[in-house]
């Protein structure tokens, strides 16, 4: 890990990018921290962390302010990153069946998650691996938001992260209901009931198939992007919870 950056927020909070091999990435960690703090992994969409930063950062900063450092990586084929071609031809796929109002067959869902999962997952277990390396960080971890299905499979596969938050609001192939039966730490869920990008059936399918004992759906009312403020509030009260 190669810090490129830094820079204090207005509320002190260390802002830090950094680079992991080709990877771009950014640290955040509060401003006064009295010892090692507990790290969550911001997960987000794939449209670059330039776009996404207003709300990544908003989030960051909140964590700060109860405690906890995190973290968050350019995902394969976006930002500055080489493009995926099957990524793009599954996203134009995509495009062209929502603007006809055809339903979004398996087979472009599949094109379009899981190669990034594939890829996606043991960067962000490489980053975990630097990140927990830095005497400022020391774990327990979680991961919050970002596509469902990247946060089911670190669940399995990464024995670190104790805790998770998604956001059901991504596609999600069928082959990940299968690995969401073998997740087992304790998840919160937030659910837009009238999502329009997401099958409100399927992502109810989805929290049923999870094997985690404590597993929390929050549903309110509005789209995709009306999240209330309060949903927010709670999943700050969940990390607190099982990470200090």
């Amino acid at each position: 890990m190669h810090f490129t950056s830094e820079q204090r927020l207005d509320d002190g909070v260390l802002e830090r990018e950094f680079t992991l091999g080709e990877i771009p990435g950014i640290l955040w960690t509060p401003a006064s921290p009295s010892a090692p703090v507990p790290l969550i992994l911001l997960g987000h969409p794939p449209l670059g962390l330039r776009k996404m930063y207003p709300r990544l950062v908003a989030r960051a900063k909140h964590a700060a302010a109860d405690g906890f450092a995190t973290a968050t990586i350019e995902l394969p084929g976006s930002g500055d990153r080489p493009r995926l071609p099957a990524a793009e031809q599954a996203r134009a796929d995509l495009r062209r069946a929502v603007e006809a109002g055809e339903p979004v067959s398996d087979e472009i869902i599949d094109a379009l998650i899981l190669p990034l999962v594939d890829k996606a997952v043991p960067e962000w277990q490489a980053a975990l691996d630097a990140l927990l390396s830095l005497p400022e960080i020391g774990g327990p971890v979680g991961y919050s938001g970002g596509v469902i299905s990247i946060g089911i499979r670190l669940a399995v596969v990464e024995p670190r992260i104790v805790a998770a938050g998604f956001f059901a609001g991504s596609f999600v192939p069928r082959a990940m209901f299968e690995e969401a039966r073998q997740v087992t730490i304790p998840l919160h869920v937030l659910l837009q009931w009238d999502d329009e990008v997401n099958d409100r059936q399927a992502a109810l399918d989805l929290f049923d198939a999870f094997g985690s004992k404590e597993k929390t759906l929050h549903a309110n009312m509005g789209g995709h992007t009306g999240v209330p403020q309060f949903a927010g509030d709670a999943a700050d009260q969940f990390f607190t919870r099982h990470l200090k």
